[in-house]
């Protein structure tokens, strides 16, 4: 069975009509991060939960609306995963957009958008161009975990990413131990260990094709 929906999954440029699943499986899959708790959290657990949905609501509205790349797993016609790519084409850190900090600072507070700012900043600076990718989320559904989906969808982006004549790659920024290993695993390879804000992780390089 569980071959069989291996088999089925494929991976899709998401619809308008598949952002709030989307959100949802983001939200839950973020729950925890160490960033987003350092970030977002100040002893209320019901406001952080409030402020972490509207981060990823904005973000990800701020993404469909730039046409970045927004890229869904699909089993059958269920969203099982999600991986949202952004380039440098699009201003990030402190050249965010106006409308994108106001918005982003409603949803969530003057310190918190600037600690996002930052965060960006910190990876801009670290990339070997500002011809490269930053990807920026990337999750399986909590149910749909363990079924090798992560993988699938990791190879999605690579894919995607030897599609672009322009793109040198695609960073990330990953601080769990299993996330550091399927990405390596998959190609990515260390070429930072940064401390964002208190939180320490390593930057990760897929290098395309086009560039090997």
């Amino acid at each position: 069975m569980e071959n069989q929906a291996m088999e089925e999954c494929r991976a899709v440029y998401l619809t308008a009509e598949d952002l709030r699943i989307a959100a949802s499986i983001l939200y839950n899959a973020y729950h925890d991060d160490p960033f987003f708790l350092e970030t977002l959290f100040t002893g209320d657990q019901a406001q952080y939960e409030q402020k972490l949905r509207g981060a990823i609501r904005e973000e990800l509205n701020e993404l469909w609306q730039q046409e970045q790349a927004l890229i869904g797993m699909f089993v059958g016609e269920r969203l099982v995963g999600v991986a949202c790519i952004v380039t440098q084409q699009v201003p990030l850190g402190e050249a965010r957009y106006w409308h994108w900090r106001l918005k982003m600072l409603l949803s969530t507070g003057w310190q918190s958008t600037q600690a996002i700012i930052n965060k960006e900043n910190q990876i801009i600076d670290n990339l070997p161009s500002n011809q490269c990718g930053i990807l920026q989320f990337i999750a399986i559904a909590n149910n749909e975990q363990g079924k090798g989906y992560g993988g699938r969808l990791v190879n999605a982006v690579l894919s995607w990413c030897d599609e672009q004549p322009h793109l040198d790659g695609v960073g990330v920024f990953a601080n769990h131990p299993a996330h550091i290993t399927l990405f390596t695993h998959h190609g990515f390879e260390k070429i930072e260990q940064l401390s964002i804000g208190k939180v320490s992780g390593e930057l990760l390089f897929y290098r395309g094709l086009v560039n090997e």
